[in-house]
């Protein structure tokens, strides 16, 4: 079986190459060495690509960890628009801030979603906005497909990104206006105060009416 097996094979490499088997497996041996010697003077491309990466490893910096910021106003939330290295990336939606400095190709400076970094832009989100007067956290006025587009933006930043604060609402603080009235001063009733040209009170008329009956009564 083996020997008719080699018998064809034989006869196949002479009526295809025209050559001997002996000749035929010879020069197959020199281009196969050929080519390990060839291919081992030129690195591969997965060699290149590793050595590549290698290279560019130590330039790349790892992401800093999450660090909670607190309660902020939306005035200091615009400080970590990303322009700044030292600070993170972060973004708010509905007052909840989250930390995107992992996707900082997108929400950083030149990224396609860059004007929404620093800024609560539930507005914005909720209607795929890019418009200036639309980057801010009010969504009073919103219809329902907007609010709900609103909401899968916020299941998809809790699910991808770290809460790291809120934002607070700066209240303008506005003076009282004061309801008291000025109190007028009452005049002094000059009136009610003897004076000398009054005559003596009845109470002392009626004593002095009072008096020369009892002397008469002594002299009786």
């Amino acid at each position: 079986m083996a020997l008719q097996l080699w018998e064809t094979l034989k006869e196949a490499i002479v009526a295809y190459t025209g050559l001997s088997p002996p000749t035929f497996f010879t020069l197959l041996a020199l281009i196969l060495a050929l080519y390990y010697v060839v291919s081992g003077l030129f690195p591969s491309s997965d060699h290149r690509h590793n050595t590549a990466s290698r290279d560019l490893e130590p330039q790349m910096e790892p992401l800093r960890p999450p660090v909670q910021i607190g309660e902020v106003t939306e005035d200091d939330l615009k400080a970590y628009d990303g322009t700044d290295p030292e600070k993170p990336l972060l973004m708010a939606i509905k007052g909840q801030i989250y930390d995107v400095s992992q996707s900082r190709m997108f929400y950083g400076p030149g990224g396609p979603y860059a004007l929404f970094a620093g800024k609560d832009a539930s507005r914005a989100l909720a209607k795929m906005s890019f418009e200036e007067k639309d980057l801010t956290g009010d969504i009073s006025g919103l219809g329902p497909f907007e609010l709900e587009a609103l909401q899968d933006w916020e299941y998809k930043f809790m699910g991808k990104y770290v809460k790291v604060g809120t934002v607070t609402k700066t209240v303008p603080v506005t003076e009282p206006e004061s309801t008291a009235e000025p109190s007028e001063s009452t005049p002094h009733d000059e009136s009610s105060k003897p004076t000398e040209d009054d005559g003596p009170s009845e109470s002392a008329a009626a004593k002095n009416d009072e008096t020369p009956s009892k002397v008469d009564a002594d002299k009786e």
